[in-house]
C-alpha cells in the first residue's frame, strides 16, 4: 500500500491511500480513518466525492457510477438519504427526498419519454398524493398506492375527456364522473376501467346541474366556495387542487358551482354542466326540469339497459333512495358491516368467541379418521362464557352466553379436506374485522353473515334444519369425500348460542361460492318449478337474486365440460334424493365480459395511459403465445400453478377441467386486468350466454342482430336442509288443488330431482 501525505496537523491530514483491492481514497483523515472531504474511486470506476464522517460516507457529495448515472445530494452511511438529484443513464431525472437509497417523500421524476411525476413516494414507488403528466398532455392528479393510481383522483386526457372519481390499481374503479370532450357527461360506477353498474347520462345540450347529483352520491351538501379554472395555467390549477385537498379535509361540504370535490379531494371544472342561471340564454326553471337524461346500466362495459327519464322525475327520488339503490353497495361491496350498537353486534361477538374457542381446542388433537361416535347431537362441545371469564374461557365485552359446537371432529376433518387452515379460518371469521350482515334472499327468514374477506357465509338455521343436517351428516361426509367436484354446499361448522334469556340461535358456516375477483352481475336461484318463481320488475337490482322465470338466457359450454357438469349434478341429486331432500336450488352467478375483453390482451390498446414508466401502467401477465387456446372469446392457457391469481377458497380442492382445444390438458382462464384463474367445475367456467330461442350456431361475429355474451359462470347447489316431511306433503296436496302439481316446488324427492335435472338441461343445452 502506497501513501503520500501532506499534513497541517494531526486532526487535518490530507493524503492519498491505495487499498489492496484497487480502490483509491484521496482526502482528509482523522487519525487512520477518512474524515472530512475526500474522493473515493472504486476499482470498477465508480467515484464518490464529498463529505465523510469517521470512515462513513455521510454528508453532501456526488456519486458517479461506471454506467454514467450521477447522484448529487445527501448521503448517510453509504445510502442515499435526505434530499438529492439522480440523473440516470436513460435520461431520467429524480429530484427529491430519499430513504435507504429509494425515493421516499416528496419528489419529482422526469422519465426518458418526457413523462413527469411530482408528488409523494414510498419505497421507490408513487404513494400518496401526486400529479402525473404524460408526454402527450394527459394528466392525473390524485392518490397513488404502490405505484398505481388508487383512491380518488382526476384525469384529463389529451382529447379533452375528463374523469373525476375513484381509482384502483391504475384503473377507474368505483363511483365517478366522466365528461366527454363534446360535453356529454356520465355519472356512474366503474369496475377495473369499464363502466359497470347503474348510472346517468347527461346529453351535451343539457343544462341540468349534474354536479349536485354527483355530490349527493357522497352525502354532501353545497357550501364550499366555488373556483373557476378558466384562464389558469396548469401549475396554478395543481396548486388550487392541492389547496382544496387540505381545505376539504376540514369540511365535508362541497360546491354547487363550477367545481366538484370528491370527499377529501380533488377539483375539476364543470364546463359541460353549468346551471341554467349561468347562461343568459338558458331555459326557464320549468323547461329545465323537463330536460331529458338517460338512466343506464352496464355490465363490464356492455350497455344492457337505457331508459330515458325526465330530470324532474329523478329529482323527485329521495337522495337516500338514490344513494342506496344506485351506489352504496356497489362501492362498499355486499352487506352491512356490523358495528358497535348494531342489533347483531353481541351475537357476532359471541359467535367469534365460540368459534375461536372450539377451533383452538380441537386443532391440537391429532388428525384421525372420523368414527361413528363423532356424529350425532351428542357429539358436541359445550361451554359457558361469562363476561368476566373463567379458567377455560377469556373475559370479554359481550353478554353472557352458553356455547355448543356440534360434531367438532367431523367439521374439523371437512375443513382439512377442503384445505382450509385452522389459523386462516379463525382469522377470517374471528379476526379484528367485523362480520357483514346480508339481507335474506329467500322466504326462510334466515340471517346471513359474511366474513370480511368474503371466504365464508354464516347462516342462521331453524331447529328442524339442524336436525336434518345432523341426520344427513354421516352420508354427506362420505359423499363430499368421494366426489371432490361436488356442487353441494360446503359446510365447515355447526354451532348454537344460548342467551341468558333462553333465546337460542343456531348457525352453520359455509363456503362462499361467489368469492371471486370478478364481479357477479346477475344471480339466479333455480329450482325447476314455475309457480311463483319470478321477481317483480320494480324490485330488481343488480344484487337481487332472480328466479326461474326471470332467466332469459341459455348457456353454452364446451361439450366435455357439460358432460362432466351433468354427471356431477346427477350424483348430487341422487344423494339428496336418498336423504329425502327437496326445495334445493342451483345458485347461478354470471359475470359478463366486455367487448374490449374479447380481444387477445396481447393486442390491447393502452392509450392514453401508454408510457414507458411501468409504475404508471398496468402490465398484463406474460403468456407464451404457443400455449394459448381459444374458447370463443376467451383465452385459455396451459395450467401453471404458480401463475394462478385467484385466492384459495372452499373450491380449492376440486380438480380442474380439461379443454379439448388444449389437447385435453388442464387450463387456466386469462382475463385482462384480472390475471389467470383456475377453471373448475362450477368455478370460473367460461361460457356463451344466448337469449332463449336463439340458435347459437347461426350467430357470426359480424352479425349484430343476435345478442350473445361471453360470460364466466359460478354455480352450486344450495338450500339442502328441507326434508319432504308431513308438512311438505300437506303443502303439496293443498297447492295441487289450485295449481298444476308439476309446477309447484313441494313434490316428492324423486320427481323433484328429475324435474331439476330436466330444467338445467334446458338452461345448459347441447351445442
Amino acid at each position: 500500500m502506497e501513501n503520500t501525505a501532506c499534513t497541517s496537523n494531526d486532526e487535518d491530514i490530507i493524503r492519498e491511500e491505495h487499498l489492496p483491492n484497487g480502490d483509491v481514497y484521496v482526502g482528509k483523515f482523522h487519525g487512520p480513518v477518512p474524515h472530512g472531504f475526500g474522493k473515493y474511486t472504486w476499482s470498477d470506476g465508480a467515484i464518490y466525492e464529498g463529505e465523510w464522517d469517521l470512515s462513513r460516507i455521510t454528508g453532501k457529495g456526488q456519486i458517479v457510477w461506471q454506467s454514467g448515472a450521477v447522484y448529487e445530494g445527501e448521503v448517510v452511511g453509504g445510502f442515499l438519504e435526505g434530499s438529492g438529484t439522480l440523473k440516470g443513464v436513460d435520461g431520467s431525472i429524480y429530484d427529491g427526498s430519499w430513504n435507504m437509497s429509494k425515493y421516499y417523500g416528496m419528489g419529482m421524476k422526469t422519465y426518458p419519454n418526457s413523462d413527469v411525476y411530482e408528488g409523494n413516494w414510498k419505497e421507490g414507488l408513487q404513494e400518496g398524493v401526486g400529479k402525473y403528466t404524460w408526454s402527450n398532455g394527459t394528466t392525473y392528479v390524485g392518490n397513488w398506492k404502490r405505484g398505481k393510481m388508487s383512491g380518488k383522483g382526476v384525469m384529463q386526457w389529451k382529447n379533452g375527456d375528463l374523469y373525476n372519481g375513484y381509482w384502483h390499481n391504475g384503473l377507474m374503479h368505483g363511483i365517478g364522473y366522466y365528461r366527454y370532450n363534446d360535453g356529454i357527461v356520465y355519472v356512474g360506477t366503474w369496475s377495473k376501467g369499464l363502466k359497470d353498474g347503474q348510472g346517468i347520462l347527461y346529453p351535451a345540450e343539457s343544462k341540468i346541474p349534474c354536479d349536485p347529483l354527483f355530490s349527493e352520491l357522497f352525502g354532501y351538501t353545497n357550501s364550499c366556495p366555488s373556483v373557476n379554472f378558466k384562464g389558469l395555467c396548469p401549475e396554478k390549477i395543481v396548486f388550487l387542487i392541492l389547496t382544496l385537498v387540505r381545505l376539504c379535509r376540514r369540511s365535508p361540504r362541497i360546491s354547487n358551482g363550477n367545481v366538484s370535490v370528491i370527499e377529501g379531494g380533488y377539483a375539476l371544472p364543470q364546463e359541460g354542466c353549468n346551471t341554467a342561471s349561468s347562461s343568459s340564454g338558458s331555459k326557464t326553471d320549468t323547461e329545465n326540469e323537463r330536460d331529458m337524461v338517460y338512466e343506464r346500466e352496464y355490465m363490464q362495459g356492455v350497455l344492457i339497459m337505457e331508459r330515458p327519464r325526465y330530470w324532474d322525475e329523478l329529482k323527485a327520488m329521495s337522495v337516500k333512495n338514490r344513494k342506496k339503490n344506485l351506489w352504496r353497495k356497489q362501492v362498499k361491496g355486499p352487506g352491512e358491516t356490523i358495528y358497535k350498537g348494531h342489533k347483531s353486534y353481541f351475537l357476532m361477538l359471541n359467535l367469534q368467541l365460540g368459534i375461536r374457542y372450539t377451533v383452538g381446542k380441537i386443532t391440537p388433537v391429532p388428525l384421525r379418521e372420523v368414527r361413528s361416535s363423532d356424529f350425532g347431537p351428542r357429539a358436541r362441545i359445550r361451554m359457558y362464557f361469562p363476561h368476566e371469564g373463567t379458567q377455560y374461557t377469556p373475559p370479554h365485552h359481550s353478554i353472557n352466553f352458553f356455547w355448543k359446537d356440534y360434531c367438532p371432529m367431523v367439521f374439523r376433518n371437512l375443513r382439512e379436506m377442503f384445505k382450509i387452515d385452522a389459523a386462516d379460518y379463525m382469522m377470517s371469521i374471528c379476526g379484528g374485522d367485523s362480520l357483514k350482515e346480508l339481507s335474506s334472499p329467500g322466504k326462510s327468514g334466515s340471517i346471513f353473515y359474511l366474513s370480511q374477506d368474503e371466504r365464508f357465509v354464516i347462516k342462521t338455521l331453524k331447529k328442524t334444519e339442524v336436525k336434518v343436517l345432523l341426520k344427513m351428516l354421516p352420508k354427506y361426509y362420505v359423499h363430499v369425500g368421494a366426489y371432490e367436484n361436488t356442487l353441494i354446499t360446503k359446510f365447515f361448522g355447526l354451532h348454537r348460542i344460548t342467551l341468558k334469556s333462553g333465546r337460542k340461535v343456531r348457525f352453520v358456516v359455509m363456503g362462499n361460492m361467489f368469492r371471486t375477483e370478478l364481479r357477479i352481475h346477475r344471480r339466479y336461484d333455480l329450482k325447476g318449478s314455475t309457480q311463483g318463481r319470478f321477481t317483480k320488475k320494480e324490485n330488481i337490482k343488480e344484487t337481487t337474486t332472480l328466479k326461474d322465470l326471470d332467466l332469459t338466457y341459455v348457456f353454452y359450454v364446451e361439450k366435455s365440460w357439460r358432460e362432466a357438469l351433468f354427471r356431477q349434478i346427477s350424483l348430487d341429486c341422487m344423494f339428496l334424493e336418498s336423504q329425502s331432500i327437496i326445495d334445493y336450488s342451483m345458485l347461478l352467478g354470471i359475470h359478463f365480459r366486455a367487448p374490449e375483453h374479447l380481444r387477445s390482451h396481447l393486442d390491447q390498446d393502452t392509450e392514453p395511459l401508454e408510457s414507458e414508466n411501468p409504475a404508471a401502467c398496468n402490465s398484463s401477465d406474460s403468456v407464451n403465445p404457443d400455449e394459448i387456446f381459444r374458447q370463443k372469446g376467451f383465452l385459455l392457457v396451459a395450467h401453471e400453478p404458480g401463475s394462478v391469481s385467484s385466492a384459495p377458497g372452499s373450491h380449492i380442492r376440486g380438480s380442474m377441467v380439461r379443454a379439448s382445444e388444449a389437447g385435453d390438458e388442464e387450463v387456466d382462464l386469462v382475463l385482462p386486468g384480472t390475471g389467470r384463474l383456475r377453471v373448475q367445475l362450477g368455478v370460473n367456467m367460461p361460457a356463451r350466454a344466448c337469449l332463449k330461442d336463439q340458435d347459437i350456431t347461426a350467430v357470426s361475429d359480424e352479425d349484430d342482430t343476435y345478442k350473445v355474451y361471453d360470460v364466466v359462470l359460478y354455480l352450486g347447489i344450495i338450500d339442502i336442509l328441507q326434508e319432504y316431511n308431513v308438512k311438505k306433503k300437506i303443502e303439496h296436496c293443498v297447492k295441487s288443488l289450485k295449481y298444476d302439481p308439476l309446477s309447484i316446488s313441494a313434490v316428492e324427492p324423486s320427481l323433484y330431482a328429475k324435474r331439476f335435472m330436466s330444467f338445467l338441461e334446458k338452461v345448459f343445452p347441447e351445442q
